[in-house]
């Protein structure tokens, strides 16, 4: 899964792909790279990120996501949290909904529902203000488990069957925690869905190596090849061919007689 960041602020970006041209050429480029999705967001979810009107959420990414299917034959998702963009993402032809805030609003079950598209259920502890504040968890593997475990039963009670569970790395987690997840992502496989992680040069890597955010690639890739080992089966990352090209020898090694 490819990371589309439509925004002037993302962490990992700085906004390189805020242009709508820009954007576009970005999407191009990880689709030929061998992504098999692109993720697209218009809303930055970094640690003390605040908020935007739904209206300049969908001025970002309704264009770019009405010109990509046609362009590509690889499926587009809509990275958001509000409802209100997840309906009008999905008319414009988005075909995966991708929720950090776990589905936990009844509005954005209700457009999962009715759209029957795969849905993205993300763990997150608190808000993008406020979710590296401190985070506490007693087991973080066992506390993530219980979100997963309510929220599938929600889902199912309410007609949505096609979920994809997210740990949310990152979102409202120390190193310690990250790595533990990561470490025991089976336990969520047991589920029966698709596992997402999304490691993609986060914060962790780089208190784990010390280096800036343009340099967490190999950390990235290390992240990425231990998640598929221990479950994941989508990867969000913003290095596409790389981290490919490091999953597709791992898988082959794994798989070799």
């Amino acid at each position: 899964m490819g990371v589309l960041n439509v925004t002037p602020d993302s962490f990992s970006d700085g906004g390189r792909f805020f242009a709508f041209e820009a954007a576009l050429d970005q999407a191009r480029a990880m689709a030929a790279a061998g992504a098999d999705i692109i993720d697209i967001g218009g809303e930055s979810s970094r640690p003390g990120a605040g908020s935007i009107t739904a209206e300049e959420e969908l001025r970002r990414v309704v264009p770019i996501i009405e010109i990509l299917r046609r362009e590509l034959s690889i499926p587009v998702s809509i990275d958001t949290c509000k409802s209100q963009v997840a309906e009008r993402a999905l008319l414009a032809g988005a075909a995966i909904l991708n929720d950090i805030t776990g589905l936990v609003n009844p509005q954005m079950r209700a457009v999962a529902a009715r759209f029957g598209v795969p849905v993205v259920i993300m763990h997150m502890q608190g808000t993008p203000r406020t979710m590296q504040q401190h985070p506490r968890y007693t087991n973080v593997v066992s506390e993530v488990r219980e979100f997963f475990e309510q929220q599938i039963r929600l889902c199912r009670a309410e007609g949505i069957h096609h979920l994809i569970l997210d740990p949310g790395i990152g979102f409202g987690k120390t190193v310690e925690h990250n790595l533990s997840l990561l470490k025991h992502l089976r336990s969520f496989a047991e589920f029966g869905f698709p596992i997402l992680i999304g490691p993609s040069r986060k914060s962790f890597i780089g208190t784990l190596t010390g280096l800036p955010t343009d340099e967490r690639l190999p950390g990235t890739i290390a992240a990425a090849v231990v998640g598929a080992q221990n479950g994941a089966t989508i990867i969000r990352v913003h290095d596409v061919a790389e981290c490919r090209a490091a999953l597709t020898v791992a898988d082959a090694i794994a798989n070799a007689v």
